[in-house]
């Protein structure tokens, strides 16, 4: 059985502040250590579960957080960026399972460092007429390829919207939101040894699944920071303006609404 682990920074156990999440300091060099360890649990886990290969994607930023010294050996690691399929490169290898772990919640809700692709530009994003984050997106993107989410980590905000959306997956809820940059949080000893056994049970357990119906068109409609993100978005000719903070535009699949959508965060870089 083929794995993919696909790994952001602000649902880890003990990550609360942005400071933790950007390279240039103390605070981010222990915090990208706990991904990394939570990541490698994950494999682990998925190994002893039966697992026969995984492959395991830095998902945050830059896509260059985990330290590859600290990873199960058996594992294969997707890093850097440019890449086709952000947070989700690693699907081309055809994996029947996938694993979202350290995952927030989306933009606007009360999950700790909660947003959707780009804190700075993007305030929501409707797919098909539902408010999704960044586990939504990429989710539907995994289950376009064939695979199936089993196993999401990160806190209780981000466990409650998403779980729903994957029925069948399991949730591990490693920290409690009190707010944006505050809360509960599992140690990182404790939050990995509770990964390393949910990823053995996942997949212990797993089986064939039922296929989401498919669908061949996607309508996403983007809700940016301010009227001149939107003005930089538009020039995009295929987006329509809705009002002076909304767009939206029509996607032939879920591969073409996340490369939009990563364009439009890189473009948004212009402009600040």
């Amino acid at each position: 059985m083929k794995v993919l682990i696909s790994v952001d920074i602000e649902g880890i156990a003990g990550v609360f502040h942005p400071e933790q999440t950007r390279a240039g300091n103390t605070e981010y060099e222990q915090a990208r250590r706990w991904m990394s360890r939570e990541a490698d649990a994950a494999a682990q886990g998925a190994f002893d579960g039966g697992a026969t290969q995984v492959w395991i994607n830095d998902s945050h930023g830059g896509f260059r957080n985990l330290m590859p010294d600290l990873i199960d050996q058996r594992a294969r690691l997707v890093l850097g960026k440019p890449r086709t399929l952000g947070m989700m490169a690693g699907l081309e290898a055809s994996p029947e399972i996938v694993f979202m772990i350290g995952y927030h919640a989306r933009a606007q809700s009360r999950g700790i460092l909660a947003h959707t692709i780009n804190s700075a530009a993007f305030a929501r994003v409707m797919l098909d007429g539902e408010e999704v984050g960044e586990a939504g997106l990429y989710g539907r993107l995994a289950e376009e390829r064939g695979a199936r989410i089993a196993l999401l980590t990160g806190d209780d905000v981000f466990g409650a919207e998403t779980l729903p959306a994957f029925p069948g997956a399991r949730f591990l809820c490693v920290k409690t939101a009190h707010g944006y940059s505050s809360g509960v949080t599992e140690t990182p000893a404790a939050a990995c040894e509770a990964i390393r056994l949910a990823a053995r049970e996942t997949i212990e357990t797993s089986s064939g699944h039922a296929r989401r119906p498919a669908i061949t068109e996607h309508r996403c409609e983007l809700r940016a920071q301010t009227s001149a993100f939107a003005d930089l978005f538009c020039q995009w000719p295929t987006l329509e303006r809705i009002d002076a903070v909304t767009l939206a535009f029509d996607a032939p699949s879920m591969e073409h609404v996340v490369r939009i959508l990563n364009c439009l965060s890189a473009m948004s870089f212009m402009i600040r």
